[in-house]
């Protein structure tokens, strides 16, 4: 410590470079989960439509 200026900010500087890398990666966390619940989304609203078509069709067929 004593080999330090006064104004030695090297310890202030590490601190901010490692905050900012954990912000980045928690970004990228919020954005994967995100990502990967759009696609559930999309995916269980196209099992819908495609069970409402089974219901139709079974529907239609039993009238025949």
């Amino acid at each position: 410590m004593a080999e330090r200026g006064w104004n030695d900010s090297s310890d202030y500087d590490d601190a901010v470079q490692r905050a900012e890398q954990a912000t980045r990666l928690a970004w990228t966390a919020i954005a994967g989960t995100t990502g990967a619940l759009a696609c559930v989304l999309v995916v269980m609203a196209l099992v819908c439509v495609v069970a409402v078509m089974a219901c139709v069709y079974v529907v239609v067929a039993m009238d025949y």
